[in-house]
């Protein structure tokens, strides 16, 4: 076999990559399943201890909501048609806040329309701009160990390369 077929064959893996999505999509995807309204949390500011929730109501009447923040109240109300406003959940430092929007509606009486976890990780202490390091970030390793494997591959169909097809005397 040639070096030029020999090159060809180790750069298919390289070039496949180029052919693969860039970035995956998270789980769960949003599914419309007929909700008043969307909510959305904001990461906890470090400042107040608050995380921002904005509700944005989808329909053409006023809807009514309940957030509650581990199973307590912490804002009700009514959001206008087409708006979004916003309100502000505690969550003391170092631990969580399960937070779920309630639709409040004379059909069905409180239907969870989403919830999320909030986590208030902000730094301790007076050092309040210094994070400590948590090690290299997640994509570089990624991107190394798929360096890493396409070189392992590559030095595979090389070698398979060499010694296909043989020709016998």
């Amino acid at each position: 076999m040639h070096i030029r077929t020999r090159l060809v064959l180790a750069a298919l893996p390289v070039c496949a990559v180029l052919f693969l999505p860039q970035s995956a999509q998270a789980w769960p995807w949003h599914e419309d399943h007929g909700d008043p309204f969307t909510m959305t949390v904001d990461d906890v500011h470090c400042r107040s201890g608050r995380a921002n929730v904005s509700l944005h109501n989808l329909t053409q009447q006023p809807a009514r909501f309940d957030v509650q923040a581990d199973g307590v109240s912490v804002a009700n109300g009514s959001i206008p048609a087409h708006k979004t406003i916003v309100r502000q959940v505690p969550v003391p430092k170092g631990s969580t806040a399960d937070v779920e929007a309630y639709s409040l509606g004379d059909p069905q009486r409180n239907t969870l329309v989403d919830s999320t976890r909030v986590k208030n990780d902000c730094p301790w202490g007076h050092h309040l701009d210094n994070l400590p390091f948590t090690g290299p970030p997640a994509d570089l390793m990624g991107k190394l160990a798929t360096a890493g494997g396409l070189i392992v591959v590559g030095g595979i169909l090389w070698w398979y390369g060499s010694i296909w097809p043989r020709s016998t005397p």
